[in-house]
């Protein structure tokens, strides 16, 4: 079963005196998605490297819109897209994923390693770590635990690296001007709703003191 991937133990990471409690929970990654990040790389963003490490600069918050930690899981565990993506599969075969996942009860897992390139929003991936959040429908809305959790997991973050901006997926194209922006094809966008505005204000307001730089096509 899947779930014995799941490592058992909960994994305490200290940095700069911000503990997070993060359980590990990997998704298939190995040698045919690393192909497929680098092919990801250079065509996307005529980035040509050997391997698939990021110098993460931001960081992207986001709903799975689906229920349930499982199935959740199940979007982002193979290597490749499923058939039934049309719209992203004709511009790279590389499933979709993210750095972490947060359940409904605010448990978060780390699906990759955080400097490893996920594709979770066009763009911006070659700098972005994502954090999905299970839920974000009318039936499964975000919960208080979740927002916790976020809260924490990016404080944790930003100690850990030199990341400037803080963003929720429905802002990606505020940066289409900006030197982090990489999409070579002017065509290829989606629109995006996660993770709310009013999930992210909340998430704004809880991380003010980490002067995260405005959003370039906000700024005056």
């Amino acid at each position: 079963m899947r779930l014995l991937l799941c490592f058992i133990g909960l994994l305490f990471l200290n940095s700069c005196a911000i503990t997070v409690p993060i359980v590990d929970k990997p998704i298939v990654f190995k040698e045919q998605r690393k192909k497929l990040t680098r092919e990801y790389l250079e065509n996307r963003y005529g980035i040509t490297q050997e391997n698939i490490q990021i110098n993460p600069k931001m960081i992207v918050v986001h709903w799975t819109a689906i229920p349930t930690l499982e199935k959740s899981f199940d979007a982002f565990y193979n290597e490749s897209l499923p058939n039934w993506r049309p719209e992203l599969v004709n511009q790279s075969a590389l499933n979709v994923s993210a750095q972490f996942l947060v359940d409904l009860d605010g448990t978060i897992y780390r699906l990759m390693p955080e400097n490893h390139m996920a594709r979770h929003v066009i763009g911006l991936n070659h700098a972005a770590i994502g954090i999905e959040n299970v839920g974000g429908t009318k039936e499964t809305p975000l919960t208080k635990a979740q927002l916790k959790s976020n809260i924490k997991l990016i404080k944790y973050l930003k100690t850990k690296y030199a990341i400037n901006y803080l963003i929720g997926h429905y802002e990606y194209t505020l940066f289409e001007k900006h030197p982090l922006w990489k999409e070579v094809d002017e065509g290829y966008r989606t629109q995006k709703t996660d993770p709310g505005e009013a999930f992210m204000a909340k998430i704004r307001r809880a991380t003010a003191k980490l002067k995260f730089k405005t959003n370039p096509s906000l700024v005056p």
